[in-house]
């Protein structure tokens, strides 16, 4: 009966954390780039777009195709490494439970 209260236990310390770990996701961001830097887009660490920024040289009619291709390349940049910035957290704040192999959170 102690180890049930025991896992009791530590999935409510598990949940609390979680809730943290939520909220952190949503004030931590990353920057994604393109055309050297000439467009720039910032994302939250849950995918939420904050910033947009684009070099006033692209805004020309010729250049239309290369903008809206820039502006996809730099949030896929960006949401690469928000992905790989939140499995590393998730990773950490996980370490040391007691999963089954090959379990990931969340579930």
């Amino acid at each position: 009966m102690k180890d049930i209260m025991g896992m009791m236990k530590a999935a409510q310390e598990m949940q609390g954390r979680m809730q943290e770990f939520q909220a952190k996701l949503s004030d931590s961001t990353v920057e994604g780039r393109s055309g050297a830097g000439m467009v720039t887009v910032t994302l939250t660490l849950k995918g939420d777009m904050k910033r947009l920024r684009i070099d006033p040289s692209l805004f020309s009619e010729d250049s239309v195709e290369v903008l809206e291709d820039l502006i996809l390349a730099a949030h896929n940049d960006a949401r690469g490494k928000a992905e790989t910035e939140m499995n590393a957290r998730m990773q950490e704040m996980t370490a040391g439970l007691p999963l089954p192999p090959g379990m990931k959170f969340p579930f």
